[in-house]
């Protein structure tokens, strides 16, 4: 059996990498090219271009990138019809892969697309472009499926792998061993993204939030990790210029236990919201993107909420910091009340073991299940 897969960045990589992992325990000869990243890697993927090429943000910023983008789709199309691979793939990144997908499947290949993109929220005329591109859409969330059942696009719910890997109980304290951090102090952990305009956005307002915090807090310690190296060295330069003082332990790939470890976090908006969910932290989201892009999204998104956690439980469980709002003081705010309140963080806790259990899906089960078929019916 021989797959094309495609990731456009950090998340979509982990879970690339999942669906490698569970078509191979089927094909154990599996053959696997495509784009993606170190994870995806690991599990066998030639991949055929850096993933870094793909990694952009927001709604205006793809347009400075579009020569570069158009060309790298081209040339990984041309790639694709040569070899001819029995189905492709696309893992989230739905502006460059339903463009790409329409193309292949007018070309015979099946297609699978794996994570839906958020045209419940925004752009929903989208889903006639996604009707023309794929032979079935795997939705992570439930509420996606219902949206797609609606338009009769064809679509299964296989749940969010995440939430079966990770443990319905925290073992807080073996992550802290894990890490090798002091196992009796209390942590709060800043994750402000894997992408490098993330950083730029997100490492100013969350490193001085920090600072507040340790002021009111001073037996607060902080913990942050980072998807690579290229993240790494951009925040540390931020840490030293803004908070050189601050107890940070930094990190890189520890993001779950660097999660497992907090006793509160604060998070951008992303797959790291439902990471943070699962692991039972109390959280902040906080985001800030380029003031177009914003006005833009104004106007265009129909979603009332952001954050996963807030989405899946259709109410606003936890503070959600857009823009100015998204400043420092605002942060450590909310952080100090999860601090100085273990029952408000209880009961959060307990909101989110529910959602946790309602995700069980058996995703890797599902997940070869519906693209196997895929396969098969063509």
């Amino acid at each position: 059996m021989k797959i094309a897969i495609l990731a456009g960045e950090a998340s979509g990589d982990l879970l690339g990498a999942k669906v490698i992992r569970a078509l191979r325990e089927r094909y154990p000869d599996l053959q696997v090219e495509g784009i993606g990243g170190p994870s995806m890697a690991a599990e066998g993927c030639k991949n055929l271009f850096d993933i870094e090429r793909l990694s952009v943000m927001g709604l205006i910023e793809p347009l400075k990138r579009l020569p570069d983008l158009l060309r790298l789709r081209r040339d990984f199309y041309h790639h694709i019809i040569k070899h001819r691979p029995d189905i492709f793939i696309g893992v989230d990144a739905p502006e460059f892969n339903l463009g790409l997908e329409i193309k292949l499947r007018k070309a015979g290949i099946p297609v699978v697309h794996y994570v839906s993109p958020s045209v419940w929220a925004w752009r929903q005329n989208r889903i006639h472009k996604i009707g023309k591109a794929v032979d079935m859409m795997l939705t992570l969330l439930p509420f996606e499926a219902k949206f797609y059942e609606k338009h009769q696009v064809p679509v299964r719910y296989v749940g969010h792998p995440l939430a079966d890997q990770i443990p319905l109980d925290v073992d807080v304290l073996a992550a802290r061993r894990s890490l090798r951090i002091p196992e009796n102090a209390r942590y709060v952990t800043l994750l402000p993204g894997s992408r490098s305009q993330e950083i730029k956005h997100m490492a100013e307002p969350f490193l001085l939030a920090a600072k507040i915090l340790w002021q009111q807090f001073p037996d607060l310690h902080f913990l942050t990790s980072h998807i690579n190296e290229k993240r790494y060295h951009e925040f540390v330069a931020c840490h030293k210029r803004l908070t050189p003082e601050l107890p940070l332990h930094i990190f890189t790939r520890r993001t779950h236990d660097v999660l497992a470890a907090a006793d509160a976090v604060i998070v951008t908006s992303g797959t790291a919201t439902l990471e943070t969910m699962l692991l039972k932290k109390p959280m902040v989201i906080a985001y800030r993107m380029p003031w177009l892009t914003h006005q833009i999204a104004k106007i265009v998104v129909k979603s009332l909420y952001i954050g996963l956690p807030n989405l899946l439980a259709n109410e606003l469980l936890v503070p959600e910091l857009i823009q100015q709002e998204a400043n420092p003081e605002n942060i450590a705010r909310h952080i100090a009340e999860y601090l100085n309140s273990p029952e408000k963080t209880e009961q959060l806790q307990n909101r989110f073991a529910e959602i946790h259990k309602s995700l069980r899906q058996d995703a890797a089960e599902s997940l070869s299940d519906s693209i196997l078929s895929v396969m098969h019916q063509s």
